[in-house]
């Protein structure tokens, strides 16, 4: 009596990898539409980043007696997170989200800017629009609103441990006159007087320094009247930590 032939098990289907496949790339698309890099703050990032580097090597250094004892990596995590500059960096993002939205219309009629570089978040008022050319004088019927909303701003309890510094700076065109001799003092006198206001309007004036620099850290080139325009401003920033 012949012998019946054994047959093979069917192959699994792979259909359901191409279904598959179809749901982690929509939902990828989902996530990278979600993500807005305008929202991340580079001084926060840095932050971060030197918190992770500081943790990093005092786990590598042969010197400093440190090991890694059970649960360390799974803790390290927290231990970052956790961190004084992390928080400050925090704040910080915080900051700035409110800023955009308290400045806004100023923000769309080019009177102010706002940015983050390594010394903070900055905030960048437009000198034509608080101050006549060549002039220290702020135009105080036509800023006043938003000079108290500033200040305002400044006494957030966000900002209660920060330090600020206001910074003025000129285009490279010279000025000659007995009050301002040269652009050292015309930068230097916006600033103080920029600060004056903000303090009549209820800043702690403690928190606060000034600079002038004139027109040694230009933004853009003073090749033309636009150029010139841009890098006639006052900087008031929102220091970093390592920036008091």
């Amino acid at each position: 009596m012949a012998k019946k032939e054994s047959k093979e098990p069917a192959k699994p289907s792979t259909a359901w990898q191409g279904t598959y496949g179809d749901m982690i790339t929509l939902m990828l698309c989902f996530f990278v539409m979600l993500y807005d890099p305008s929202e991340v703050d580079p001084a926060a990032m840095a932050q971060i980043q030197n918190s992770i580097s500081l943790e990093t090597n005092s786990m590598d250094d042969p010197r400093g007696g440190q090991s890694l004892s059970t649960g360390r990596l799974s803790d390290l995590g927290n231990s970052i997170s956790t961190l004084p500059s992390v928080d400050k960096g925090r704040s910080l993002s915080i900051a700035r989200k409110k800023a955009v939205s308290i400045f806004a219309p100023e923000i769309n009629s080019s009177k102010i800017t706002i940015s983050s570089d390594e010394r903070g978040l900055v905030i960048t008022l437009a000198s034509d629009a608080f101050f006549e050319q060549g002039s220290a004088d702020l135009n105080i019927e036509e800023t006043r609103d938003v000079l108290l909303k500033m200040a305002k701003f400044f006494q957030s309890d966000e900002l209660k441990s920060r330090r600020f510094r206001i910074e003025g700076h000129t285009d490279n065109n010279p000025i000659s006159t007995e009050r301002f001799p040269s652009n050292w003092e015309l930068s230097a006198s916006r600033a103080a007087n920029t600060l004056h206001y903000l303090a009549d309007f209820g800043v702690n004036e403690n928190q606060f320094s000034i600079a002038g620099y004139a027109d040694t850290r230009p933004l853009v080139s003073n090749e033309t009247k636009e150029g010139q325009a841009y890098n006639r401003r006052v900087d008031i920033i929102i220091l970093d930590e390592g920036h008091f």
